[in-house]
């Protein structure tokens, strides 16, 4: 599936961009079934603010519940100072996660099919497990900044295999909130480890290296149906959206059977919901 050029390319920058990885027909259908799943959720049912603001303080029960089923997040600016939403509903959901790949036939079906486990054998999984799926809004005007981080803060593995796999379902520009990566940065150390310990979590400071900066920061704008894979290392980060328009995507988190998935990571699984690959 992958050419010596684009493994080069990976194993040098840390990133590769696929344009043109699904149809429109497929993106068209997750994000139909995401708006069933936005008009179906209940806040009053439970809910919470999506940050990735000081995530020790910010992190709460909702969102540790959230490791193996499906939950809605609200954006960080979609409340007034009374706690009432500032528009509709729809307009003011950060994002779905976080095993919509497991448990939803819809998204199953955009995140399992043989072309994408080729693409993550061509990566260096050979034997892949996917933890967590997130489908992000990044809505107008209010759409939140994702701070500097590495994935494998979130997934680490001995030695680190998690691979992130990103579905541009529209448009991603540097007006709307698209991805910006250091080239090449993944060859650094891991900054970030995110520990849990049943309902105690905590952030791991591992090094002193300071975050990317405009002098070495590269956005990946990418089209609608572009894939966008990159290295659990990789530091990465997105703006917010002032734009007046939408940055709809859709990741998946991958590790490699072969490496040992740290029991400190905040997702896990048992023999009864196991952790799966691309087929």
């Amino acid at each position: 599936m992958l050419s010596t050029d684009q493994r080069d390319q990976f194993q040098r920058d840390g990133y590769l961009v696929l344009p043109g990885f699904k149809s429109m027909a497929q993106i068209a259908a997750v994000r139909r079934r995401a708006e069933e799943i936005v008009n179906a959720f209940e806040p009053s049912q439970g809910a919470s603010i999506f940050t990735t603001r000081d995530q020790t303080t910010s992190t709460d029960d909702y969102f540790l519940r959230s490791d193996n089923t499906i939950r809605c997040f609200f954006e960080e600016e979609a409340f007034d100072a009374e706690g009432r939403l500032r528009q509709d509903k729809a307009l003011s959901i950060n994002k779905i996660g976080h095993a919509l790949h497991d448990l939803d036939p819809v998204f199953e079906t955009f995140s399992r099919d043989p072309k994408l486990a080729a693409v993550a054998r061509g990566l260096g999984l050979q034997d892949p497990r996917v933890w967590q799926s997130m489908y992000i809004f990044k809505q107008p005007g209010i759409g939140g900044e994702v701070r500097w981080h590495q994935d494998a803060t979130f997934f680490e593995t001995t030695p680190i295999t998690v691979t992130t796999f990103w579905f541009a379902l529209e448009d991603a520009t540097i007006d709307n909130g698209c991805l910006w990566v250091e080239p090449g940065g993944h060859r650094g150390p891991m900054r970030e480890r995110f520990v849990r310990h049943g309902d105690d979590i905590r952030m791991e400071k591992l090094s002193d290296m300071p975050w990317p900066d405009d002098s070495t920061a590269v956005p990946l704008e990418a089209a609608a149906g572009s894939l966008v894979c990159f290295h659990g290392l990789l530091p990465h980060y997105s703006a917010p959206n002032r734009s007046p328009v939408s940055r709809h995507a859709y990741t998946l988190h991958a590790t490699d059977a072969a490496s040992s998935y740290s029991p400190q990571n905040w997702i896990q699984r048992d023999a009864a919901f196991p952790a799966r690959g691309f087929v």
